[in-house]
């Protein structure tokens, strides 16, 4: 019964609930920006650069081990076993990772400034003991 209570008082603390918040908006943020990246901005950038798909930029490494079917795509080489660099997904992933980072940056520069300067430090009170042993180190060396 103990642990169950130690536990309740541990989930319950402030930090661990916020993480918790965090974590779970944080994800669902990132869906968002998953789908900004591959739905609106690679779209457009493709259409500004020609008419480029970026989930169809690969370099294939080897031959399929089976037959392809049709085009040969990302999905249908994937499937047919073909070694591919992926280096359009990767762009993609790249652009996600650099729109949320900015996004976080810009979160965390708004919080800290709604948070005010730090707290100037007030300087230690030196104790009299050592006091007293600097004004007598100081008076030998006279």
């Amino acid at each position: 019964m103990v642990m169950m209570q130690e536990f309740r008082d541990f989930a319950i603390k402030g930090n661990v609930m916020d993480l918790a918040v965090g974590v779970i908006i944080g994800g669902a943020f990132g869906k968002i920006v998953d789908s900004l990246v591959k739905d609106i901005i690679m779209p457009l950038i493709g259409k500004v650069i020609g008419n480029v798909n970026f989930t169809e930029m690969f370099i294939q490494l080897s031959p399929p081990a089976k037959a392809v079917e049709g085009a040969a795509t990302y999905e249908s080489l994937t499937k047919a076993g073909a070694s591919l660099l992926a280096y359009g997904n990767f762009l993609t992933i790249l652009i996600n990772f650099l729109i949320l980072a900015f996004v976080i940056f810009q979160m965390i520069k708004m919080v800290n400034r709604l948070k005010g300067p730090a707290p100037a430090e007030t300087p230690a009170v030196t104790p009299e003991d050592i006091v007293l042993l600097r004004e007598i180190r100081d008076n030998l060396k006279k």
